[in-house]
């Protein structure tokens, strides 16, 4: 590892640090917030794992969201929790599989339209079968685990995310996908499989997706499928990511943050018009803000060189 490679370590996981300690100093409102923070960075980050390099645009997080939120909700009582998240993961993995060596052959709109029908559909049947053979249509989830241990879960798993995230950087597989984002049919020509290459990609994204989901189940204590597959979970963290930067790791949480704080602000001030601002927002941020943030913070010194030099 470089003195440069090492300094960015030591950065980041200073940082993971400090975040790690805001329970010690709240366990209310802000605790609150930063579980929201932690849940979207989760899912944003490994959305761009993906969606980043082979410029995919999915929105089927909500579907393995609400996956492992229903294994959690359906298992709590018969399987030990940290079992029941195994088994989350599992399913998102066995899923992701499925739907990508079903989809990687398409793209575009075809590709964004499959994935969000998938989410839909997926809630359809789960509100099928709960109406049909229970007595309601949700599930509780009734556990002791508190708000602090759900931070520090999301916390550990956003840590391997980006870890999982910078060994696929430095891999012949992250490569493999750069060259793809940049032309797949100029990869395939060059001999890379690009479908094993996408779905593995698809599947680390799904899986973290379900994990995520299954941290989540106890903190909403009553899971239903509209709230678990919704469709602005899957909307949120797109807009997130494109608002932060899909082409460096650290970019969506430039983008998680920001948004994070004024959707709370959105949400409290105008609650019957959050969809019609969300759609808003993501026109806005993909003509003004194409590169995202972290593009604007790369382009700066540039554009400031370049204005001196004049």
């Amino acid at each position: 590892m470089s003195a440069i490679n090492r300094g960015k370590f030591i950065l980041v996981a200073l940082a993971f640090g400090t975040a790690a300690l805001l329970p010690f100093f709240d366990t209310g409102y802000w605790l609150s917030l930063g579980v929201s923070l932690a849940m979207y960075a989760v899912l944003a980050t490994s959305w761009t794992l993906f969606s980043g390099p082979t410029h995919y645009i999915s929105l089927a997080t909500a579907a393995f969201f609400g996956t492992g939120m229903y294994v959690v909700g359906g298992g709590v009582d018969l399987l030990p929790y940290p079992a029941l998240v195994l088994i989350a993961a599992l399913t998102g993995a066995v899923l992701a599989t499925l739907v990508g060596l079903t989809t990687m052959r398409i793209s575009g709109v075809y590709f964004v339209i499959f994935t969000l029908g998938l989410a839909e559909l997926i809630r359809q049947v789960v509100t099928w079968v709960q109406t049909t053979f229970t007595s309601s249509s949700g599930l509780y989830v009734l556990t002791d685990i508190t708000e602090s241990m759900i931070y520090w879960e999301l916390m550990s798993l956003l840590a391997l995310v980006y870890l999982a995230g910078w060994m696929i950087n430095h891999s012949r597989l992250g490569l493999a996908l750069r060259v793809i984002g940049n032309d797949e049919t100029v990869a395939a020509h060059i001999g890379i499989n690009t479908a094993k290459a996408k779905v593995m990609l698809f599947i680390i994204s799904g899986t973290v997706a379900s994990v995520c989901g299954a941290l989540l189940a106890p903190r909403w204590v009553y899971v239903e499928p509209t709230i678990a597959f919704s469709p602005m979970i899957s909307f949120q963290v797109v807009i997130m990511a494109l608002l932060g930067g899909v082409h460096r790791l650290w970019g969506p949480l430039c983008g998680v943050i920001p948004f994070t704080l004024l959707w709370e602000v959105i949400a409290a001030q105008f609650p019957n018009q959050t969809t019609l601002l969300l759609g808003a927002s993501f026109l806005l941020i993909v003509y003004f803000i194409p590169n995202g943030i972290a593009g604007l913070l790369e382009n700066f010194p540039k554009q400031l060189q370049s204005k001196n030099g004049g």
